[in-house]
């Protein structure tokens, strides 16, 4: 038996910064799919928001919050949270929804409305919590995170500050040409190293913003695609949501300490490394099938860290891949066609819809001049705090 479920819309809100309440970007995001679809919102039965911490309690019931503001019509209703796994999660629910015949149409939204500069946690005093243990302890927010993490990318694989450089000049390029990035602008590599420094080595250019945005998708049984009159929809084959395993050797914030590995052999993967196998092993298809993929580039040095966790490459090898032009169009496997969160941004709960969104594009071959030709099979990736993965696998 297929778990296929099919893709039959996609709809986004564009990013930026644009100061108005997270409900109006999903349901202009969800409206858009619907359309994409030939969807009536009347004909969904279901619906899985995923949810923002920064909108109030509306924030906390994102799907009630979506189906109240698209209008009450009896649909079911889900609300998940995962830090930047929230629309992965979301698109697990709905997946699973309808595999167990629970509906044939589910409507996916994700939006965020983001504060100026990083995100903080939110309010109150929580020592139990490791990420405002992390701001208050370390005063580790997400920059301090991504520099970290460059500077050992330098010192175990010897990267360079013009590898990163170039991570961002290939992902700015693509979102020059996407109507839904908040930057649309290309730069060069003597930009990013002019721009300030932010959290060395990592500069301004080499990091992605905070905005406001949305994204929704609809997702139907295969059945109900067909008697929809699409034959050969794109189709979701693999949804991966899992946690690390103790120990962790490498320090992975907001935990402010490794695992001991006293009593217990490390295991032989990372983290970020098994939600991409486990996707895989789902699928029944490996990194070499890949048409493109979608990844979480927080930072420049991330996206070429996740390179090697999706198997592109060896371990170490993310930059000289980079370097050879295999993750650009016209390369092996082009890696952020979209633009990435480099031209994004981060919309926290839109962002693995998003990505979704932008495979779902490139494999209809409707991606316009980021088209990637003959794109066949996507994969997105990104992780949410707290040891959320967040992997989904598309194919046409």
């Amino acid at each position: 038996m297929t778990r296929d479920v099919a893709v039959l819309g996609a709809g986004m809100h564009p990013w930026g910064k644009w100061g108005r309440p997270f409900v109006e970007y999903g349901t202009t995001a969800a409206r858009a799919a619907l359309a994409d679809a030939g969807v009536a919102w009347g004909d969904v039965g279901s619906v899985v928001g995923a949810d923002t911490v920064r909108g109030g309690y509306p924030g906390y019931v994102a799907g009630a919050t979506f189906a109240r503001a698209l209008g009450w019509q009896g649909a079911r209703v889900t609300s998940v949270y995962a830090a930047c796994a929230s629309g992965a999660q979301a698109i697990a629910a709905a997946r699973a929804q309808i595999l167990a015949g629970l509906a044939d149409v589910v409507l996916v939204v994700g939006a965020d409305a983001a504060p100026k500069g990083f995100f903080r946690p939110a309010g109150g005093d929580r020592p139990d919590d490791p990420d405002w243990l992390r701001f208050r302890l370390l005063g580790a927010t997400n920059p301090t995170y991504f520099g970290l993490y460059a500077r050992r990318r330098m010192a175990v694989h010897g990267d360079t500050p013009e590898d990163f450089a170039l991570v961002k000049v290939k992902n700015a390029a693509m979102g020059a040409l996407n109507p839904f990035a908040r930057y649309r602008k290309r730069v060069t590599a003597e930009e990013v190293a002019a721009s300030a420094v932010v959290a060395d080595p990592l500069r301004l250019l080499d990091i992605c913003a905070t905005s406001d945005g949305g994204a929704a998708l609809v997702l139907s049984s295969l059945d109900f695609a067909r008697r929809h009159g699409a034959a050969h929809p794109v189709r979701i084959r693999a949804v991966s949501t899992v946690t690390p395993r103790f120990p962790s050797t490498v320090l992975d914030l907001p935990d402010i300490a490794t695992d001991p590995a006293l009593a217990v052999r490390p295991s032989d993967e990372s983290f970020r490394a098994s939600i991409a196998r486990v996707a895989y092993e789902e699928a029944g298809l490996g990194p070499e099938d890949l048409s493109v993929a979608e990844v979480y580039d927080l930072s420049t040095a991330l996206e070429l860290q996740w390179y090697e966790d999706l198997g592109l490459c060896g371990e170490g090898e993310g930059a000289k891949l980079l370097r050879e032009g295999a993750t650009a169009p016209g390369g092996r496997t082009p890696v952020n066609t979209s633009g990435g969160l480099a031209s994004f941004g981060e919309a926290v709960p839109a962002q693995a819809i998003a990505q979704v969104c932008e495979l779902t594009l490139q494999l209809r071959g409707a991606a316009g001049d980021r088209q990637i030709a003959g794109a066949r099979v996507g994969i997105s990736a990104n992780q949410g705090l707290f040891g959320h993965g967040s992997a989904v696998v598309v194919v046409r």
